[in-house]
């Protein structure tokens, strides 16, 4: 393998890990395959940005983030949106809108809502959450979510809330599946919420309008800040009471921005220009798939690469030397002992795969790992 060492920026001191194990940087970042979050705004995103016109959303009269939530609503087919700082202030406005004080959502038990939001929900909403075990690809089984609705007991809470989500790891769920979901979840009185973070991705890769994907669900939350490039916001989306409600949940929870536009503006410029680029993420996932399955040490299968999420299984104990090796080059990656994930988005090019490929390739070839 041909590759230039020069342009390599080392990362001067030491190397800090977060808490969720990922080794974060101290110095320049060559190539960062943590997460798509980690996208910068392009400078004609930013351009947008500056030139946004403003106002007070609280009061509701800023025209930007009015016209990104009609525009979200309008592509996902629902009647109203809300914008709102993050993902998971996005999912927990719709549960809290949804659900009162006694009441259970299901979930599937390797959700982000589940997962990684803190147990908000249970914690500030006083929601019970019923993880449901899903398979390798994060499908849930309508009978399953069936099974798991709780009887009319005064022992048990009330089964509310049925919350799915698409993309799942990097897979993908068309639309035949949510509307298997759905429809197991309305047979029990359920009403469905789903978690959209990376939506985009599998409408792209589905070749369908997103709208088509979530037509029979309740309320969605579109993030915006992973594969779709901008700094920071979600949107939910839903019926126009629920999103009135939803907008009173997101004050009492500290989420009513001011002069939003100039996010808001971001996220408009990202729907304009960076949804079908996804597929460029999708094919780089599959190029870096391809060239890991190369590297002896590690084991790697393309064929379930389906959007822009690569998972990598390592030798035992190499993760951690790994993870400090690339990252004095300059290179990050997520936590996992045996797995990690890689994550391709707006500022991966072939440039950063060649990069971790060869430092990957140098660190096994000069270690003691198999």
């Amino acid at each position: 393998m041909s590759y230039n060492r020069v342009g390599i920026d080392a990362l001067p001191g030491d190397n800090k890990t977060s808490g969720d194990g990922t080794t974060r940087a101290s110095g320049p970042i060559a190539a960062d395959f943590r997460s798509d979050t980690v996208t910068r705004p392009t400078p004609a995103m930013r351009a947008a940005m500056a030139a946004a016109a403003v106002g007070d959303d609280v009061y509701g009269d800023d025209p930007t983030v009015n016209a990104l939530e009609s525009r979200v609503a309008a592509m996902l087919g629902k009647e109203a949106g809300l914008f709102v700082a993050s993902g998971t202030q996005s999912n927990l406005v719709a549960v809290l809108t949804h659900c009162q004080r006694g009441h259970e959502l299901l979930v599937g038990d390797k959700y982000h809502i589940y997962r990684h939001e803190a147990g908000g929900a249970s914690v500030l909403g006083g929601v019970m959450i019923e993880a449901v075990p899903t398979d390798d690809r994060g499908a849930l089984d309508p009978d399953q979510v069936i099974n798991a609705v709780k009887p009319d007991d005064v022992h048990c809470p009330i089964t509310q809330l049925l919350c799915l989500e698409n993309t799942v790891n990097g897979y993908v769920h068309d639309g035949a599946a949510i509307n298997q979901l759905v429809t197991a979840g309305r047979a029990k009185g359920l009403v469905v919420h789903l978690d959209g973070a990376r939506l985009m991705n599998a409408a792209v890769r589905l070749a369908v309008p997103p709208a088509a994907l979530v037509a029979p669900v309740d309320s969605v939350s579109l993030c915006l800040s992973k594969g779709l490039g901008a700094p920071a916001g979600s949107v939910l989306v839903g019926p126009a009471p629920f999103i009135r409600q939803a907008r009173r949940v997101r004050k009492m929870l500290g989420g009513g921005m001011r002069q939003a536009g100039i996010l808001a503006a971001a996220g408009l410029f990202a729907l304009d220009h960076h949804i079908d680029r996804l597929a460029d993420d999708h094919k780089m996932a599959q190029h870096l798939a391809t060239k890991l399955s190369k590297i002896p040490a590690i084991t790697v299968e393309p064929k379930r690469v389906e959007t822009n999420m690569v998972f990598m299984q390592l030798p035992a104990g190499s993760a951690d030397p790994l993870r400090q090796h690339l990252a004095a080059q300059g290179i990050l990656l997520g936590g996992g002992q045996t797995v990690v994930r890689l994550v391709t988005h707006l500022d991966v090019g072939s440039d950063a795969v060649d990069r971790l490929i060869y430092a990957l390739d140098d660190f096994y070839r000069s270690s003691t790992f198999r």
